[in-house]
């Protein structure tokens, strides 16, 4: 089960489905009957499950619980996945124990909040590991994370994956006139994700007057929406665009150099992967332990050093030549290091042990 259903965890939730599927299982989902994920889930021929639930916590949670307990009963599971804290919250209440019950946090929900709350969230956690069998990380970062916050059941560590067939490189100057922009237009930096404060666009924005300094003609494109879109906008000039979250190979094509300046991560984002496997150069804030998955192919810089961000976007705008280098080498570890056909094994994997062993 999962709740959010767009963007990131819902990419990792959907391909999962896909492959689980194609071995043959019988998959259910139970999440919002809206957005990109319950369509997906009807497409990939799994069972979709409504379960109305906001994407945060607050006091629609006994009722979720309550609706996702019999969901849970009348489905009969015999192993439960837990994707993201809400569901990771709503789905270990339900459940407490009585079937075997995998949580995937997709990054630890006390990163997201401060002060009282962080602390109740951490807390959570801890009691909530004697309801799972077993946590999925997604990076040793995230497990180390955990383990410093008390959090000590069995964990194992699965990094997210990318198809490299779905994100092969496009000729950049055809895509950019398919897209509207000139062919051999603007110096580009693209930023994909969901506009909220956990992707960093505030800071991205914060850094851009020192780019168009150095480079005068520089466009940005955020693309994606979100709850901070009006105030990003409100901030932006005449040099940033924003655009729906969609056509994202293609956007990834248009890019000199692609932007991942998020406060906090589970690890090495799917964002960041795409890009690489686009083959294009990143420049990354480095938390979760992103620049040592990057492999050469662009760069993280100390989280929230906003001159140092400006200034490494800035280096690959004015040097096609280290950016096509970088973005070479991205390819190869995506399609390597990170291929999404690795992760779905190595989950399956896991599930069938977790089975078995019940």
């Amino acid at each position: 089960m999962s709740q959010p259903v767009e963007a990131g965890v819902a990419k990792v939730v959907g391909g999962l489905v896909r492959d689980q599927v194609a071995r043959g299982w019988d998959v259910q989902v139970a999440c919002p009957d809206e957005g990109w994920l319950a369509a997906t889930v009807r497409d990939a021929g799994a069972q979709l499950l409504p379960w109305r639930a906001t994407r945060s916590p607050g006091p629609s949670v006994p009722g979720e619980t309550l609706a996702l307990r019999r969901l849970v009963a009348a489905a009969e599971p015999h192993v439960l996945h837990l994707h993201s804290a809400k569901a990771g919250l709503a789905g270990r209440l339900a459940v407490r124990g009585s079937l075997p019950t995998v949580f995937q946090p997709h990054a630890w929900s006390f990163e997201a909040v401060t002060g009282p709350v962080q602390t109740a969230t951490r807390l959570w956690e801890r009691t909530a590991q004697r309801w799972t069998d077993l946590t999925i990380n997604v990076s040793e970062a995230e497990r180390a994370t955990g383990a410093a916050a008390g959090i000590t059941g069995r964990a194992v560590v699965i990094p997210n994956g990318v198809d490299p067939q779905a994100w092969t490189p496009r000729d950049r100057a055809a895509t950019r006139a398919a897209l509207g922009l000139e062919a051999d237009g603007a110096p580009t930096v693209v930023c994909v994700g969901r506009l909220a404060r956990q992707k960093g666009q505030d800071l991205l924005l914060e850094a851009w007057p020192a780019v168009r300094r150095e480079v005068p003609d520089a466009r940005l494109v955020l693309v994606g929406g979100g709850p901070d879109e009006a105030e990003l906008r409100a901030r932006a000039d005449g040099s940033v665009s924003f655009v729906p979250g969609e056509r994202l190979a293609e956007w990834y094509a248009a890019a000199d150099v692609v932007a991942v300046p998020s406060r906090w991560e589970a690890g090495l984002p799917l964002v960041a992967m795409e890009a690489m496997a686009s083959e294009r150069s990143v420049v990354a804030f480095d938390v979760a332990g992103i620049g040592t998955y990057l492999g050469g192919s662009g760069t993280a810089v100390a989280p929230f050093d906003v001159p140092v961000l400006a200034r490494e976007l800035t280096a690959r705008l004015l040097d096609p030549a280290l950016a096509a280098h970088e973005a070479a080498i991205g390819r190869t570890v995506a399609s390597t290091r990170f291929a999404a056909a690795t992760s779905y094994e190595t989950t399956a994997t896991q599930l069938l042990s977790l089975l078995e062993a019940g």
